[in-house]
C-alpha cells in the first residue's frame, strides 16, 4: 500500500501537468482549425476575376 502512495506521489504531478498542457493545446488547435477552414474563403476575396478565369481554363484542360 505504501508503494502505491509513493508511486502516485511521484507520478501524479507530471500526469496533472500533462493533462493541463493537453487541454491548453487542444483549445489552441481548435482555433487553428477554424482559421484554416476559413482560409479558402479569405483567399477568394483576394483573387482577381482574371485569375479565376485562367484557373477555370486550366482545370478544364
Amino acid at each position: 500500500m505504501e508503494e502505491w502512495i509513493s508511486v502516485i506521489g511521484n507520478v501524479g504531478f507530471p500526469i496533472v501537468v500533462t493533462l493541463y498542457l493537453l487541454h491548453r493545446i487542444e483549445s489552441k488547435l481548435d482555433s487553428v482549425i477554424v482559421a484554416i477552414e476559413k482560409l479558402p474563403k479569405q483567399m477568394q476575396r483576394y483573387e482577381s476575376p482574371k485569375e479565376n478565369m485562367y484557373m477555370q481554363i486550366e482545370k478544364t484542360t
